[in-house]
């Protein structure tokens, strides 16, 4: 039999603060408490000991040695390892945080600190009336990112006073749940839950969102363009290293924002991570397209891709367009536009597809294979050579290119055969010079092997250009996507394309246009102001009947559509290497970069990869490809687990259909991305 002094024995002194927000100082509490009280037990017992009557419910314990929550509340404290010198935290598990987003707009809210990063940013995403929230993730820049912009400050006098919208009033907690009544299975919002009006079609797309109208419309629309001073004043990387530094700061996804440091009422960047951009619609989308737009409009004016003078006009023209449009008060209301139910839509679909009339989108014959014969002109670079084109015939099937001296010779051996899956494919294009070039970096066992290739006009160039870009997939011309491919880049090249005759804008329009706010520093020093706008205002007439939310599409596909887009980079260090490589990872790929030249060594297709795992003790990402082919290699820029995360996230990504409404699965997201930790 235990005596009472065993027992007394047995139990022991527990300390824990206490954070609340009225009292500036955390006050300590004293709990006598043995080993197997379980954690929801000790919860309580500090509650009735602080005796304070206050909603209690989103506290919970923090263990700050061994950085990590105590959500588990029937674990014993046994069974957490909690001892008598655990230093414990009885916190609010929803704090404030400051959130950038693309747009450079801050906004405050209360964010979950205690739910993992991937839970927490759809619970932002759902606040702000943002759908694909796996498509975004939250960024911590580093000091350097600030250092330029701190030196100019010391400059300025005057303090600058950042414009914050605060969406406090309603706590983002996990899990709310929708109100079923109100949206109907096509997520067409049916009648607004207040009023009984008819909800407008982006407002109310969330019913926990505590956006009003007027909030909704600062994160729907666009900002004003900054002055050329703010731009200056922005960090801007300059190399690929440089590129490769902004992307260490990428939160853990499967860790939550207390666990890896992030205080109360930090700021964070909230950013679209992966560029894979699903089911991108206007009736639902008008926040996340905007916020996409204001992320490629950075991207460009900063230049962290890389874009022609010619495409650089073009995405003046758009943003000049789309800032024109952002200020006139036509344009205020989404739900103006007259909307056909889609579930009648779908119907009358159908209706023309069983009585065999022709359908919107033309069905080709399933027993013919495309294929694409024509003259074209090819050039391989070597050492020591000019740049000299020279004709052939070429035929392209399957995914492969073959090349002939001559028409006649199509039925005999060809001169090269090339195939072209898992190529890099470049265009080489200005529409002015009327060139309509194509650089393939083909993969072989030593590198990357180049060809050039160079079209006669627009439509025969975005034929053999789609037919590349779908090859270097593995798909073939049979594939849908082909023709609404060819229409994408013949009408990015038709932006390109200036008027023969520009109709002279008036004296009134030259006025109202900086043209330094449109394009990148770099390519504003190299013009002059007058000149620049007349250019501006020339690609600007190609695009002037747009609507709002058509431009902002078409900038988001011309950015889509640039060699460099959706390469994220890491400084690596290869196995069996002596130097530093730059791995580009996209949505599709790996890319080894060397470090000094830019110039693509080798690329690794995803629809190649057996398996791929870190070895957490020496930090080591290691692939396996088809056919034995194996990489290992350590990140220099940044964690292993990020990059690792990244590859993860993308094939995740790759596995979503319009099928599953809305739903994902978490768990398999954590299983790909975690590594086996």
């Amino acid at each position: 039999m235990l005596s009472s002094s065993d027992f007394a024995s047995a139990s022991w002194e527990l300390v824990v603060r206490v954070d609340r927000a009225d009292e500036e100082e955390q006050k300590e509490v004293t709990l006598r408490v043995s080993g197997d009280l379980h954690i929801g037990g000790v919860m309580l017992k500090l509650v009735e000991q602080i005796n304070i009557p206050q909603d209690w419910s989103d506290f919970a314990l923090w263990w700050e040695q061994k950085h990590c929550w105590l959500l588990k509340t029937h674990w014993t404290l046994d069974k957490c390892g909690v001892q008598a010198d655990a230093k414990l935290l009885f916190t609010p598990q929803h704090k404030m945080l400051r959130l950038r987003l693309p747009n450079m707009k801050t906004v405050r809210l209360r964010v979950s600190f205690s739910a993992v990063v991937f839970r927490a940013v759809g619970d932002i995403c759902r606040a702000l009336n943002i759908r694909r929230a796996e498509e975004l993730s939250l960024l911590k820049l580093s000091d350097e990112c600030f250092k330029k912009k701190k030196k100019k400050e010391k400059n300025n006098k005057e303090p600058v006073i950042e414009d914050i919208l605060n969406l406090e009033v309603s706590p983002t907690i996990s899990g709310s749940p929708v109100n079923p009544g109100l949206y109907s299975k096509t997520m067409t919002p049916m009648y607004d839950p207040v009023s009984g009006t008819p909800a407008s079609s982006t407002m109310t797309w969330f019913g926990d969102s505590p956006l009003t109208e007027q909030n909704c419309s600062i994160l729907a629309f666009s900002q004003p363009p900054q002055s050329p001073e703010a731009l200056a004043d922005i960090y801007q990387p300059r190399s690929l290293v440089d590129k490769a530094k902004l992307n260490a700061g990428w939160l853990d996804s499967s860790r939550s924002l207390m666990e890896q440091g992030i205080r109360e009422d930090e700021q964070l960047l909230l950013r679209f991570k992966y560029y894979s951009f699903f089911d991108l619609n206007p009736k639902y989308d008008a926040v996340r397209i905007n916020q996409l737009y204001e992320q490629a409009r950075w991207a460009i004016l900063l230049e962290e891709i890389d874009c022609t003078e010619e495409e650089m006009l073009i995405f003046a023209a758009l943003q000049y367009h789309i800032s024109k449009l952002s200020l006139s008060t036509e344009t205020q209301d989404f739900t103006n536009e007259s909307e056909v139910d889609e579930v009648e839509a779908a119907l009358s679909n159908l209706e023309v597809t069983l009585e065999g009339g022709k359908a919107d989108s033309a069905l080709e014959d399933i027993t013919d294979i495309p294929k694409l014969a024509d003259n074209l002109k090819l050039f391989r670079p070597k050492k020591l050579i000019l740049k000299a084109f020279k004709q052939y015939w070429f035929v392209f099937k399957d995914t492969s290119i073959a090349y002939f001296k001559n028409k006649e010779l199509e039925q005999g051996e060809p001169v090269e055969k090339l195939n072209l899956r898992g190529c890099e494919v470049v265009p080489d294009v200005n529409v002015a010079g009327r060139k309509f070039g194509i650089k393939l970096l083909i993969p072989v066992a030593d590198g990357m092997n180049e060809v050039y290739l160079r079209c006669d006009h627009e439509s025969q160039y975005a034929q053999w250009m789609a037919a590349c870009i779908l090859a270097s997939k593995g798909k073939t011309m049979a594939d849908s996507s082909y023709q609404p491919e060819v229409l994408k880049i013949l009408s990015f090249l038709r932006m390109k394309n200036r008027n023969s005759a520009p109709q002279l804008a008036s004296g009134l329009e030259n006025m109202d246009m900086n043209p330094e706010c449109f394009v990148s520093p770099r390519c504003a020093k190299k013009h002059k102001s007058k000149q620049l706008a007349a250019r501006i205002l020339e690609a600007h007439q190609n695009v002037s009947q747009m609507p709002l939310v058509e431009a902002k599409l078409r900038f988001i596909q011309a950015w889509q559509s640039l060699p460099e887009f959706g390469l994220t980079y890491y400084l690596v260090r290869f196995k069996g290497s002596k130097k530093d490589d730059i791995l580009g990872v996209s949505y599709n790929r790996l890319i080894r970069i060397d470090a000094n030249t830019g110039i693509p060594i080798t690329t690794w297709r995803f629809t190649n990869m057996k398996q791929w795992n870190v070895n957490w003790e020496i930090r080591q990402v290691a692939i396996e490809f088809d056919q034995n082919v194996s990489i290992a290699f350590t990140c220099l820029s940044a964690d292993c687990k990020i990059v690792h995360e990244y590859i993860g996230g993308y094939i995740f990504l790759s596995t979503r259909s319009k099928d599953q409404n809305e739903t994902l699965d978490e768990d398999l997201f954590h299983k790909l991305t975690g590594g086996q930790e």
